[in-house]
């Protein structure tokens, strides 16, 4: 019996771990299909319009997306977006979310109810503009902060987790003479680092993609986030206007499929590369947020 229960167990840990390398397998290819479609070349991306390994390395998307300062500078635009836009979502809403977490709060259950609301109707595009423009934002990096500066579903979740802490930490705290602000920042935060870390992640990935609200209240381009920029670079290769004078007399405009793939690598390839450095903290923080609801 313990055999036989043994050899069922092994046969259903070989399976979980097929099925899992499977879903691993196809949730990674089509990343590999855009690295090798923007290093492939004209002749190879004609002849087969699915690839994995090319034949023929060719950096020539990548010269052209780096062709000039412009990439570099709208790079630079996002990275400053996105460092600025989290750290204000995560003050934002961790000073919202520590006194929502105390039931004693006057009018809690109101505030909560706001807060609520907003997940189901918004203003609507025309309002937020006008209110963006009648706030002197127009034109502004704050454009693209400030207004989603909390998530709703965000502070609900950071919410219920202070919630989940022991309540005798802070009145241990409170006996000793601590305050609401050293409360938080040396009790609740760092006991909440997992929880901040995750959500940070997912702050950061909706600053670094975002595209809608760049194009709505950013007219400088030089002030363009650099998904904004790709488009503009797609858009120019479509026509087939694209500044290659500066690459060379032999250089020529990379193929249309091959710039775009190369044009999402290189947007996503940063966010990438952070991932791994967060990775223990945003696992801890979904484990946690699984366990506590």
């Amino acid at each position: 019996m313990i055999r036989e229960h043994s050899a069922a167990s092994r046969l259903f840990t070989a399976f979980i771990y097929v099925a899992v390398g499977l879903f691993a397998l196809v949730t990674i290819i089509p990343f590999i299909h855009l690295i090798a479609a923007s290093l492939t070349t004209a002749e190879e991306l004609r002849e087969k319009s699915f690839i994995l390994f090319p034949r023929v390395l060719s950096w020539d998307s990548y010269a052209y997306i780096l062709s000039t300062n412009t990439v570099l500078r709208s790079m630079g635009v996002t990275v400053l977006i996105t460092v600025a836009g989290t750290f204000v979502n995560i003050a934002m809403t961790t000073l919202m979310a520590y006194p929502l977490a105390h039931k004693t709060l006057l009018g809690r259950d109101r505030i909560m109810l706001l807060v609520l609301f907003t997940m189901i109707f918004s203003g609507g595009m025309i309002p937020s503009f006008i209110l963006v423009k009648q706030l002197g934002m127009l034109n502004s990096f704050s454009s693209v902060i400030i207004p989603g500066a909390i998530n709703a579903f965000n502070l609900i979740v950071i919410k219920n987790f202070f919630q989940q802490l022991p309540d005798g930490l802070e009145e241990s705290a409170k006996m000793d003479g601590a305050s609401h602000p050293y409360i938080l920042a040396r009790i609740v935060i760092p006991l909440s680092l997992p929880a901040i870390a995750t959500f940070s992640l997912f702050y950061a990935v909706g600053h670094w993609n975002a595209f809608l609200a760049p194009i709505l209240y950013l007219n400088d381009p030089d002030k363009w986030p650099v998904q904004v920029l790709m488009r503009q670079i797609v858009i120019l290769s479509q026509g087939g206007v694209g500044d290659a004078t500066d690459m060379g007399p032999d250089f020529v405009l990379p193929p249309e499929q091959t710039l775009k793939s190369a044009v999402i690598v290189f947007a996503n390839l940063p966010i990438l590369l952070v991932y791994p450095f967060l990775q223990k903290h945003f696992a801890k923080g979904v484990l946690l947020g699984s366990v506590k609801g």
